[in-house]
């Protein structure tokens, strides 16, 4: 598919959407009380759920790309996790992850770290689940002066479900798919008195998919509770519980520069030895006090621990001629706990005739982590690799996983403070800037080193203190309140012990952190209250970055790349029977000739990305979905060798809901049975999309 077909569909969506803005406005405000639009526009996101600027700011108001996937959109098209979010996200892709985790790239910008809750970091390798979430948000472009370091393509926030003192219900819901995964899960929220409430949600997931040998389970619970302490004081007080243990897959290997064709469902490993587990703690209390109509506070204190394990075999080579495979394979294990304090100061308050909204904040972190990664030994190569030959399924010969290649603890204290003003110039200018300090300082104890001795240079005692400033400034223009044109830029680093803290080295000990700088500008029309078009063209550019060596999938490798693109997003009710949510991205990315001594393509990010999702209502009862994703051909790795063709998705749905509050949802993918492999990790581990499936819901309120 062209660029130019993909901006004729785009084109062809909002010539249609503009035939239907003459309807009546009455029966489009009737709409909107069941239709939730996905894309909050002409709204505020408030700093209890988020915000790009932690202040009360309509989204019109904010210099930046954003996206915001309500609760009844992740359950309208059965979204069960991130992936399945940033399909129908511009600018944005999920990655493989190596089978056990979430891995985004936005913006052409790799990461497994740039997770938040609520605004606070959620940075430990796992797949978050989506029980309890009220919405999900993914801000582009860099984001070091709101959320710190990090963030350099973007970020993903989940923001929770709160308890509502004013309504009782219970939800409960149950779904199967045609692979027999199984889900239930359940919301009740409790009225304790007339300024407490309680809610409990929880869920449970037998997994499956079109996967041979593949299965797991999930479950997660999260009690909440919430009070007023005082008429201008409110108290949240959360915690949950994540469980989540299943098969690594690391889909199938590449020959002829394209994914293996015609093995689609074969795992390449052990399921009984490509295992992933996680148990994870997340207690978090937080306090709200208004001192006055134009002064606000908030503080936030979290405590997570997470212990993580998974271990897999996956192959490296696959020759076609020969009939064999090359397989390697490893064990890792982590454990973290973060202690995050964050708090906020809004102020409004007038110079003159200029009205600022000044943000004050500052936030501590203490991140304390144990790796250890363990090399598999094929007793019959008496090596970390072995080849053999190929059958379906595989017989792999005898492995264990004896010999420690990393054993490290890392200890790590973060600090920041911020400021930034909202400067209303006169009716029709708005001027953001803000500067966040950050000082990271991380201590690593390499136990393997400090057993090797000092001789080789490295005595397993590393540190590295990094202090930078990250600046933020946008200028919008508002020629009419329903239209805002902006131009922003934005910083973020990334110290040089990576996302996971793992990358430090008496080589890199010494180095300074990546940077990424954005320029963006962009346009937000508010079309109606609740029909929306927003647009942005970038350039992303990254500075002393590291990525995946192709020719070692052990290693990392110093990079510099650029990204330039364009995001357009149109969202919101056409009609009082018709809601339309579609994006597209534009994306070029390029390394700066580490890897091939040329400019060479960055790898997963797919040129053109474009995503329709339609929802038409026939009645009060019936109601039909449709939608469409399309991604272009990416490539695998910096190598630019192994390239994922490009494809088209199609997915449908059909609704009904009975006067009684029962509801009754079957969801159809890839109705046109696609044979599509839509992320990878590198060359030889790719993943296959899943052949044509339906998952039915049915969900009831008491």
């Amino acid at each position: 598919m062209t660029s130019y077909s993909l901006f004729s569909v785009l084109s062809l969506s909002a010539s249609i959407a503009g035939l239907s803005f003459a309807q009546d406005a009455s029966s489009i405000d009737a709409d909107i009380k069941t239709l939730e639009p996905v894309l909050v526009t002409g709204a505020y996101l408030t700093n209890e759920k988020f915000s790009g600027t932690k202040t009360l700011t309509p989204v019109i108001d904010v210099p930046q790309s954003l996206s915001v996937v309500s609760a009844a959109r992740i359950s309208e098209q059965a979204f069960s996790d991130i992936g399945d979010i940033l399909r129908y996200t511009p600018g944005a892709s999920i990655g493989q992850g190596e089978g056990h985790r979430d891995q985004i790239t936005i913006r052409g910008q790799s990461t497994t770290a740039d997770f938040f809750i609520d605004g606070l970091r959620d940075d430990v390798e796992y797949f978050r689940p989506l029980y309890n979430i009220e919405q999900v948000e993914v801000l582009r472009g860099s984001n070091a002066m709101i959320f710190g370091r990090g963030g350099g393509g973007g970020i993903i926030n989940r923001a929770s479900k709160s308890p509502d003192a004013e309504t009782r219900f219970t939800d409960v819901s149950a779904s199967l798919d045609t692979f027999s995964e199984l889900s239930l899960a359940l919301d009740h929220n409790a009225v304790v008195n007339e300024v407490s409430a309680f809610r409990v949600n929880a869920f449970a997931e037998a997994l499956a998919n079109h996967r041979d040998q593949f299965d797991g389970d999930r479950f997660a619970v999260n009690p909440t509770f919430s009070t007023k302490l005082a008429p201008d004081t409110h108290l949240l007080l959360s915690y949950e519980y994540v469980n989540d243990d299943r098969v690594v897959d690391r889909g199938v290997p590449s020959v002829g520069n394209a994914p293996l064709e015609g093995f689609e469902d074969t795992i390449f490993g052990d399921p009984n030895a490509n295992r992933t587990s996680l148990a994870a703690h997340i207690a978090r209390a937080r306090i709200d006090h208004e001192f006055s109509d134009t002064l606000t506070a908030n503080a936030t204190l979290q405590y997570a621990d997470y212990d993580k394990l998974y271990q897999n075999l996956f192959p490296v080579g696959f020759d076609l001629i020969a009939g064999t495979v090359t397989f390697d394979g490893y064990r890792d294990t982590t454990t973290r706990q973060n202690l995050i304090l964050q708090g906020n100061v809004v102020s409004n308050f007038y110079t003159g005739p200029v009205s600022h909204t000044l943000l004050i904040g500052a936030e501590y972190g203490d991140q304390q982590s144990d790796n250890a990664r363990r090399d598999a030994l094929f007793a019959d190569s008496t090596d970390n690799q072995i080849s053999f030959a190929f059958s379906d399924p595989l017989n792999i010969p005898n492995f264990s996983f004896p010999v420690f290649n990393r054993d490290r603890g890392s200890s790590v204290q973060f600090a920041s403070i911020y400021i930034q003003d909202q400067v209303d110039l006169g009716r029709h200018f708005k001027l953001i800037g803000g500067l966040r300090f950050d000082q990271f300082q991380i201590d690593v104890i390499d136990q393997i080193e400090i057993a090797n001795g000092a001789g080789d240079g490295n005595n397993g005692l590393l540190s590295r203190t990094d202090e930078e400033i990250s600046p933020r400034l946008g200028l919008i223009y508002k020629p009419v309140d329903s239209v805002s044109a902006y131009v922003s830029y934005s910083k973020s680093f990334l110290p040089r012990s990576g996302d996971q803290f793992l990358t430090l080295s008496p080589s890199t000990e010494a180095a300074a952190p990546e940077v990424f700088e954005n320029i963006e500008l962009g346009l937000k029309w508010d079309i109606r209250p609740n029909v929306s078009l927003t647009t942005a063209v970038f350039q992303l550019e990254r500075e002393n970055g590291t990525a995946v060596d192709p020719n070692n999938v052990g290693n990392s490798i110093l990079i510099g790349t650029q990204t330039e693109g364009l995001e357009i997003q149109l969202s919101g009710a056409l009609t009082n029977w018709w809601r339309l949510d579609a994006g597209y991205s534009y994306l070029s990315g390029s390394e700066f000739g580490v890897v091939s001594g040329a400019r060479s393509d960055l790898s997963q990010v797919p040129e053109n990305m474009l995503s329709v999702w339609n929802r038409f209502d026939v009645n009060d009862h019936l109601g039909f979905g449709m939608g469409m994703t399309y991604q272009d051909a990416q490539y695998a790795s910096f190598s630019n060798t192994v390239k994922l063709p490009d494809f088209t998705r199609l997915d449908a749905a059909v609704f009904y809901q009975f006067d009684s509050g029962l509801a009754v949802q079957l969801n159809l993918e890839n109705l046109l049975d696609e044979d599509y492999y839509p992320a990878a990790h590198n060359d030889n581990n790719i993943s296959t999309g899943a052949p044509l499936s339906a998952r039915l819901t049915v969900r009831t309120r008491f």
